[in-house]
């Protein structure tokens, strides 16, 4: 599926909420993927195995609320940008949409699991504009240039959240002046009952959490965004613990 086609698969329904159910496979597969883990947890990631990377990729499109999410992200996008950078692609999802409201760039996507990788690459396989660079967020950025707008969807959250504000910092060099980050993200509740409501709002029970999420919650990294000189930094929007933060290189 091109990316065009992609667009028109997850155009939002007005009666978009009304509709929405899960069934019970996803369910479970939203809750293992999507819940934060217990605070003692090991810091582990599953995401290079193929089975935590192809079970996200057949619940992908079930995330609820996601497509508003990723809707007003591409409404925060620069008009033209020339250089466009996907942190964590993952099954192309968020880069198919930003090259089809801005279609006139370079894209660049970078992902460290084998899975999403080689999605990636049959998805963008006959797009010129388009590479896919096998990266772990783990490390330090690859110099790659500049770039006018900087994204990423459902990733950032798997880092260590020391590792999460040295990126931001790395972020911030990589952006051209006037280039926006844009990270549409998972984040913490700020209470155990809040988070309880999150599952119940999704129909789903406590206690199957994914090892790999190490949540942490919007004011903070919005702080961090601030820090490290980033202005018009704000939560452009918000459904529970899904967010989407961002901000402008002066």
């Amino acid at each position: 599926m091109g990316y065009h086609e992609l667009k028109l698969a997850i155009t939002i329904p007005h009666n978009f909420d009304n509709q929405f159910e899960l069934d019970s496979h996803t369910r479970i597969a939203f809750n293992r993927c999507m819940s934060t883990p217990p605070s003692n947890a090991p810091a582990v990631n599953l995401w290079p195995t193929a089975e935590h990377a192809l079970e996200y990729l057949r619940r992908a499109d079930s995330i609820p609320h996601r497509v508003e999410g990723e809707a007003t992200l591409l409404e925060f996008l620069p008009a033209k940008p020339r250089r466009v950078l996907d942190l964590g692609g993952g099954g192309g999802r968020l880069l198919a949409l930003v090259k089809a409201a801005r279609p006139s760039g370079h894209y660049t996507a970078l992902d460290f699991s084998p899975t999403m990788l080689e999605t990636l690459r049959k998805l963008f396989a006959h797009e010129q504009d388009t590479e896919v660079i096998e990266h772990d967020l783990d490390l330090a950025l690859p110099r790659l240039g500049i770039f006018d707008a900087i994204v990423s969807s459902f990733a950032i959250h798997h880092l260590e959240h020391s590792r999460k504000r040295s990126l931001y910092t790395e972020v911030f060099a990589m952006l051209a002046p006037g280039g926006v980050f844009l990270n549409l993200e998972h984040v913490s509740s700020p209470t155990s009952k809040l988070h309880e409501a999150f599952l119940t709002a999704i129909s789903v029970a406590l206690g199957e959490e994914d090892p790999s999420n190490k949540l942490l919650d919007v004011e903070t990294q919005l702080r961090w965004l601030r820090e490290i000189g980033l202005t018009e930094v704000d939560c452009h929007w918000k459904w529970r613990e899904l967010a989407l933060m961002g901000g402008t290189k002066p």
